[in-house]
């Protein structure tokens, strides 16, 4: 699929302007260019930067393993002797000569599987407060009747002009 091109918006600024079409057409045609040198330069970039991520990727990898092997034996050792480590229960963290473990309580959480399905079973339930109703302005309504809310305050429709430059690219036609 092809990119689409990319669209520039004119921002404030001192500039040169072209004295005629074909002038115009020109620098057109040099934001076309600028546009796939710039492209042409940001690929060449994430390729550099995709082989450095994937070298020090690869030599993290082991390093990464390791340590999941080794909180995987330290939880299993503080596990069983959690009883000593929290002087029965009366701390949630234990001071090791190399560190400290802790054990934390997460918050509950509510976990909702099939929305639609719990929503109609709490209002069949009669369990309607813990259904939150969600109340907001509708945008789409006031652009459709913008008189209606004309003399209503904090609220204003905005409405503004963007100038946009589409230099023309071919793309190559695949070769059969």
């Amino acid at each position: 699929m092809a990119k689409k091109p990319t669209r520039h918006k004119a921002r404030s600024m001192a500039v040169t302007v072209p004295q005629s079409i074909a002038q115009a057409s020109d620098y057109i045609r040099e934001i076309g260019e600028h546009q796939r040198d710039i492209t042409r330069i940001e690929a060449a970039m994430n390729d550099e930067l995709a082989g450095i991520k994937e070298r020090h990727e690869s030599q993290a990898q082991p390093l990464k393993q390791r340590i999941e092997s080794l909180t995987k034996g330290v939880q299993i050792w503080c596990e069983a002797n959690r009883e000593q480590l929290t002087q029965g229960g009366k701390t949630k963290t234990a001071a090791l000569p190399a560190g400290e473990v802790a054990w934390r309580t997460r918050p509950p959480s509510v976990r909702v599987t099939g929305a639609e399905a719990v929503l109609d079973m709490l209002r069949k339930m009669g369990l309607d407060r813990f259904i939150r109703p969600k109340t907001e302005i509708n945008k789409e309504a006031i652009l459709n009747e913008p008189a209606a809310v004309a003399n209503v305050p904090g609220i204003s429709i905005q409405q503004g002009e963007d100038f946009i430059i589409t230099p023309f690219e071919t793309e190559l036609s695949e070769v059969r």
